[in-house]
């Protein structure tokens, strides 16, 4: 990580006030190498980002179908979200109809990231709760998955539990990494996440888009939540968050979903490409910016979607009277 190159700096006049290292790298479904930087061998933890992979048993199993879910829970399943209104709503009638509560979740109570869900909470003098935690769809998802195939929801977190085993075969199938080898570590809401290199990250996303080089039903599945996340972009985050708003400007052309600590990917079907990307110091409004730059490059957008994503991904710095007094920009090669 000390070698890979600097990506992004945010200025404020003509002084660089921040600058951010990282790696990233554009792959196609063949598993061909587009475009990187820095080191893309380097084991990360993807946290949040392979969200859309870790969800892939819902519809594998057969669940998703016996409890009838729409593409706004199988957004879910594969979201950060605000915990808004509509996000905690949706989660807990999921959960209803599976025979499940919240109490059933393990991930932990959570104080929602949208302020103004929060500021809604406090006024309630309401406790946030395991339904407000930003990866409440992504455990729905997982008892779900238990409750159809007649597993214990008890212990559905635990790496040897059922759940885990087909999510890690699932990883290690689709990214390509020896994940019997991989550091294993514990992501916020308590479930295993396993390190592997962004370019098996960015060759899952290609596959995810495409559906090469894996089998018929997994690409049945991928492109499923693929439509449900783009259709329904504002269930994978929500208000002023950038992945919602990215592909709010985009259609139906990419999904793009963040992570923890500066991990961001994209999955891009039109151009056969899959994104990812890390930046060292997890800092998150860079790798937006990053991500931003690599969509308006490798992506295929139309000069409309370009402005409007480069606005997006290279804000200007205000001060408080909403004067621009600096600026996001690329630094070195993108």
């Amino acid at each position: 990580m000390q070698n890979n190159p600097l990506l992004i700096e945010i200025t404020r006049g003509n002084v660089a006030e921040s600058a951010h290292r990282g790696a990233f790298m554009v792959a196609n479904d063949q598993n061909e190498l587009v475009a990187s930087g820095g080191d893309i061998e380097h084991p990360i933890y993807p946290r949040s980002a392979v969200k859309p992979l870790q969800a892939l048993p819902l519809i594998e199993s057969g669940a998703a179908d016996r409890w009838r879910l729409s593409d706004c829970e199988l957004a879910l399943a594969c979201a950060s979200h605000n915990a808004e209104p509509r996000h905690t709503d949706s989660v807990l009638a999921w959960l209803k109809k599976a025979g499940l509560s919240e109490r059933d979740l393990a991930c932990g109570p959570q104080a929602p990231i949208s302020e103004a869900a929060r500021d809604q909470l406090l006024l309630q003098n309401v406790c946030p709760g395991r339904v407000h935690h930003n990866c409440s769809g992504k455990h729905a998802g997982f008892l779900s998955t238990a409750a159809h195939l007649g597993e214990p929801s008890v212990g559905y977190l635990e790496l040897e539990h059922p759940v885990q085993q087909r999510v890690k075969k699932v990883l290690a199938e689709i990214t390509d990494n020896a994940l019997n080898e991989a550091t294993v570590g514990v992501d916020g809401c308590g479930a295993p996440v396993f390190g592997m290199s962004l370019r098996g990250l960015a060759l899952a996303m290609a596959r995810y888009g495409t559906g090469t080089g894996v089998s018929g039903p997994r690409a049945q599945a991928a492109a499923r939540f693929y439509r449900a996340m783009v259709r329904e972009p504002y269930m994978v985050a929500g208000t002023g968050r950038w992945c919602t708003r990215a592909m709010q400007i985009t259609g139906e052309r990419l999904a793009v979903k963040g992570g923890a600590e500066g991990v961001y990917c994209a999955i891009v079907p039109g151009q056969r490409i899959g994104i990812a990307l890390k930046i060292d110091d997890g800092g998150s409004r860079a790798a937006e910016a990053l991500m931003g730059l690599l969509l308006i490059r490798y992506a295929g957008l139309g000069s409309d979607q370009s402005a409007k994503l480069e606005k997006l991904s290279l804000p200007a710095i205000l001060n408080a009277e909403g004067k621009e007094v600096g600026a996001t920009r690329p630094a070195g090669e993108v």
